[in-house]
């Protein structure tokens, strides 16, 4: 077995201290980034859809039973993988907003954010002090466990780490230019499930479509990405053509479902035919 030399060691560490967070990445990138729903407690998954070519992993805490512990372990798989991540919090208390970070993840959507005062809070406990409320924690991973200069751990933090909200309601939507001037906010998210569950209207309605073009003209103006969820490739080409910048595709258990479910149909139509 061959040792790691110490010159190889500070080239391990130096790649990481110059990882690309996932704010550059987008600002970066001269396509749409595609991505995809952790909902999963496994990291096989986190495994199988880093080798099927996605850009980035949504560990998705709202609507699955993900604890901060799994985040931490799938965070872990997956950038070593070469994914970034992102975690969709629980809610927009903003009790789980630090221990995230310390994880060192690239991004968090705050869901249900309806308002300025909501999005300034969350965006805050984001933003290391003075300019938020963000606390240090160096001697964490994100910090490499004290492993990363004091300069460039605070730089990575303000400048890397992706501050997302969700926009999930019309009156929200509606004020997306007050939301997205709030300082330090670098990512909105469009929740159109949500915003449909909400406003009682189809996708299709000519109202919603008018609230999407607000919120991609609005971000698209003060150069924050864009970003929202669909089910399909050819809906997620769609969404990359109208401006969206990061776009979620399906999520592991609906590619499992759709998997399987081919599956048992190829073999009931084969069996149909007598095969």
């Amino acid at each position: 077995m061959t040792m790691l030399h110490f010159c190889d060691l500070k080239t391990l560490v130096g790649s990481v201290m110059l990882r690309t967070g996932f704010a550059q990445r987008l600002a970066r990138a001269d396509r749409c980034l595609y991505g995809t729903w952790l909902k999963t407690p496994a990291l096989e998954p986190v495994e199988i859809l880093a080798d099927a070519g996605f850009d980035f992993l949504v560990i998705d805490q709202e609507h699955a039973p993900l604890t901060l512990e799994f985040a931490y372990a799938a965070t872990v798989a997956a950038q070593g993988a070469g994914m970034s991540v992102l975690v969709r919090v629980p809610d927009r208390s903003g009790s789980h907003l630090q221990r995230l970070l310390d994880t060192g993840v690239d991004g968090i959507l705050v869901p249900r954010v309806t308002s300025v005062a909501e999005a300034d809070a969350a965006v805050r406990q984001m933003t290391f002090s003075p300019a938020g409320e963000r606390g240090i924690g160096i001697t964490s991973r994100a910090g490499r466990w004290g492993g990363l200069p004091r300069a460039e751990y605070l730089r990575f933090g303000d400048e890397e780490v992706l501050r997302a909200v969700q926009l999930e309601e019309r009156a929200a939507i509606e004020a997306v230019d007050e939301i997205l001037d709030v300082a330090g906010l670098n990512g909105v998210f469009l929740g159109m499930g949500d915003l449909q569950l909400s406003s009682g209207l189809p996708e299709s309605d000519p109202v919603l479509q008018e609230l999407v073009d607000r919120l991609l003209a609005a971000a698209h103006r003060r150069g924050v990405p864009a970003g929202t969820a669909v089910a399909t490739a050819a809906q997620a080409s769609a969404a990359a053509d109208r401006g969206y910048r990061f776009v979620m595709v399906s999520n592991d258990t609906s590619l499992l479902r759709t998997a399987a479910t081919s599956v048992v149909r190829q073999l009931e139509e084969g069996a149909s035919h007598g095969v």
